[in-house]
């Protein structure tokens, strides 16, 4: 088939790496001009996750990427601990950069793929020969079939799907983070310092210790701006953190020149049906949350299973679709309803800053935690598709 995928970060990039293996024909388009720098480090948990990176052909290499992973120290104004969280919590038990993911799939994938960035996907027209797609750019072409795969603000989502079939939830709460030059030599733990509704947080970069990494939240309303201007973003991180001590007047001091800002509400999107009849999402596009939900491991494995269940149904789009979605759909809305990510990460209260050091500083109750995240990506059972892995044999994922 001729397959456009919309969104080349993680999803995207997976996606056409199965596809383009089962045979298919696959164009990635990306709005940004080149793949994105900035992000967050992200984790993945269990052995179904890493069974798909070695299955992918990345997984040696992500290891060598890895970034071990940090502890959490949450401190007080003057920087005396009041509680420290593990790094096995944060880092799971392989962490890489977001842009170190991105490029590796990239890389991976090229080779059974076309990208196409600066551009992006302005009007969609579905019927029974194909989906006539019109670009930003001018171009149009028809594909037989289109995978959004552009995240939780999905262009493909808004132009396909009838808002009342969408839930976009906003979960009281925004983050945001961008680098620092290290002129504190943080080092070890990366620290957190909270007041009541707000985190502030830094941690030191394993391979470049004159690096930096800020971790801002807060909580708030639905805020109106505009996605694509920094220097909005960046003004309210500056409105929203002006005052506090610690070392917030310091890190947002670096926050002007900073080139890269990661900035976007914590929220959870649901979709009553992820397809219509040649149209799919994938990852958060259908199921996403912003922090903390497993989502970047589960876009991963839903872009396997999505490839596998279309090898499998031999063309037929509308069974490949409900398999897949039958595959994923309780996994994903379990993760969805773990992520409390914003109330846990800075709690409204003072009261609950207090009582979320005091009963995780309790071994017993960060164990049950632990247990917890491991148990929430152990939900998907994977079959055996006819799909060549990169050692040339089937991916044989059979879930034990």
């Amino acid at each position: 088939m001729k397959i456009l995928v919309s969104g080349a970060s993680v999803a995207g990039p997976s996606a056409a790496l199965w596809l383009g293996r089962a045979g298919h024909d696959v164009t990635v388009v990306e709005i940004a001009p080149a793949l994105r720098q900035g992000g967050y480090a992200v984790d993945f948990r269990g052995e179904v996750f890493t069974t798909v990176l070695s299955r992918m052909g990345v997984l040696e290499e992500l290891r060598s990427l890895q970034t071990g992973g940090n502890a959490m120290r949450f401190v007080d104004e003057k920087g005396r601990k009041l509680m420290r969280m593990p790094a096995e919590f944060a880092g799971g038990e392989l962490e890489v950069l977001r842009s170190d993911l991105s490029r590796v799939l990239y890389e991976h994938s090229c080779a059974q793929a076309t990208y196409r960035f600066g551009d992006s996907i302005a009007a969609l027209h579905e019927d029974s020969g194909g989906v006539d797609v019109r670009f930003e750019s001018g171009i149009e072409e028809t594909y037989d079939l289109v995978v959004g795969a552009d995240g939780m603000h999905s262009v493909v989502r808004r132009l396909a799907w009838p808002q009342e079939q969408v839930v976009e939830r906003h979960l009281d709460y925004y983050v945001g983070g961008w680098e620092v030059p290290n002129t504190m030599g943080i080092s070890g733990d990366t620290l957190m310092y909270n007041v009541p509704g707000k985190l502030a947080g830094v941690g030191g970069d394993r391979r470049d210790p004159s690096l930096a990494q800020t971790l801002f939240m807060f909580k708030s309303p639905v805020l109106e701006y505009d996605r694509r201007d920094l220097a909005q973003q960046k003004a309210i991180l500056r409105e929203q953190f002006s005052g506090l001590g610690w070392h917030v007047p310091a890190l947002l001091e670096a926050l002007p020149a900073a080139t890269e800002l990661y900035f976007d509400s914590i929220s959870r999107v649901r979709v009553d049906h992820w397809s219509t009849d040649r149209i799919v999402l994938l990852g958060d596009a259908g199921y996403g949350a912003t922090f903390g939900a497993l989502g970047t491991g589960t876009a991963v494995v839903g872009a396997y299973v999505l490839a596998g269940e279309l090898a499998q149904a031999q063309g037929d789009l509308r069974t490949a679709f409900e398999r897949y979605e039958a595959r994923l759909r309780k996994a994903v809305s379990t993760t969805q309803d773990g992520s409390r990510a914003g109330s846990f990460l800075a709690p409204a209260t003072r009261f609950g800053i207090t009582a979320r050091n005091k009963i995780l500083d309790i071994p017993f109750f960060m164990n049950q935690m632990l247990k917890m995240a491991q148990n929430m990506s152990e939900l998907i059972e994977l079959p055996t598709y006819p799909i060549s892995s990169a050692s040339g044999q089937e991916g044989q994922l059979e879930q034990k």
